[in-house]
């Protein structure tokens, strides 16, 4: 029996992860969940698999859930309730699927707590690849990807030696305006953004599927994971999103991982390794599907995709600063105060600006993150 706390179990892959536990409760207990301000889902979710301990976002939302929450149930709400789900002692696998960057200090909590770590939250290392992975090599922690093309990525290598691997390719479906020119962009609505042609997935990852930073925050994300140079990680366009990655060994053999577009899959894959567990997820059909089609990727089209290079080659702050306002950008976006340019146009200007610190500390990590926030929120006002 796997016990488990899951931080974000309201969103897309916090939902998804609870209908894995729920379809093999012989396997999965939920001992802690943690979510925002959506009570109503939370309490459901409460009622139907009993955690000891839960947490919300304020103390407006904790007052609200408290009078109908099961006997026994311990309740917190904040920073530190978060933490304290992604500490608790009953558990030994966290599921980070929180937004953002408010990941980073629960997950922090969590490896120091030896847990192992399904991280759906890519953010964590983007804003701080160097404090996380050196944390989890000296607490001897799993990180797990639930990302597709990362879970992808961590399949092909299996088995293998590292000293044969000659590149990764992640593959990106393009987004919802993967067929717009640059000249179509302006002035699409956050509607037209919101509908991603593949994946079901919360508004702030559809965005950035849309501007494709999502796809650099991935760039960011393998560099920590898998210990690659930058020059050693590609991006490939495939609309179909069947292929979700590949690896290139130095003999020239390519093994790529397959399947259909359901995150349930690389969900359960970081629940059950080295096991695989039968679900219920659509199978792949090849021969129905018929075709796949891939391009290179413009990074003329695709700035972000470049800024998520440019950041991770300089390193240090660089990368907490294209996430942090690329949070905000997108938050502005689907609020309508900017257009959806204006997204690339943030980032660009924060990134210039920016003097980057080499090796920053937590705190020097929290300050960067808490400035490009300030500034990024005033831009274009």
């Amino acid at each position: 029996m796997k016990r488990i706390s899951v931080l974000g179990s309201t969103g897309s892959i916090g939902t998804q992860t609870l209908d894995v536990v729920a379809n093999h409760p012989e396997h999965f207990q939920i001992e802690a969940m943690a979510a925002g301000r959506n009570a109503a889902l939370f309490l459901e979710q409460i009622k139907q698999f009993h955690p000891k301990l839960v947490s919300v976002q304020d103390k407006a939302t904790a007052d609200q859930i408290r009078p109908e929450l099961p006997q026994g149930t311990k309740l917190v709400y904040g920073d530190e309730g978060l933490i304290e789900v992604a500490a608790h002692p009953a558990t030994d696998t966290v599921v980070t699927a929180v937004m953002g960057s408010l990941g980073l200090k629960s997950t922090l909590a969590a490896i120091e707590m030896g847990k192992w770590i399904g991280l759906a939250n890519k953010e964590t290392l983007v804003t701080a690849g160097h404090l996380v992975t050196a944390a989890a090599a000296q607490n001897n922690v799993k990180l797990m990807p639930i990302d597709s093309e990362h879970s992808a990525i961590f399949q092909c290598l299996n088995g293998e030696p590292r000293r044969a691997l000659q590149s990764i390719t992640l593959t990106a479906s393009g987004g919802s305006f993967r067929d717009f020119s640059r000249a179509e962009l302006e002035g699409v609505s956050v509607e037209q953004a919101l509908q991603h042609p593949n994946w079901s997935m919360g508004a702030k990852i559809t965005i950035d599927s849309a501007t494709m930073a999502n796809k650099g925050l991935e760039v960011i994300e393998a560099h920590w994971l898998f210990g690659l140079n930058y020059d050693d990680i590609h991006v490939m366009l495939h609309p179909e999103s069947i292929i979700h990655s590949y690896v290139e060994y130095v003999d020239g053999s390519v093994i790529a991982q397959l399947g259909t577009p359901d995150m349930r899959v690389p969900i359960q894959y970081a629940l059950t390794y080295p096991e695989r567990f039968h679900n219920s997820s659509p199978k792949l059909n090849l021969a129905q599907i018929g075709t796949l089609h891939f391009r290179e990727l413009d990074m003329e089209r695709y700035p972000m995709v470049r800024y998520a290079y440019e950041s991770g080659k300089l390193g240090g702050t660089a990368t907490t600063v294209f996430n942090a306002a690329n949070e905000v950008a997108v938050a502005r976006f689907l609020r309508g105060e900017i257009s959806f340019l204006d997204i690339e146009r943030i980032v660009e200007q924060a990134l210039e600006r920016h003097q980057v610190a080499a090796e920053p500390t937590l705190e020097e990590i929290e300050e960067t993150d808490r400035k490009t926030r300030q500034e990024a929120d005033k831009a274009f006002l």
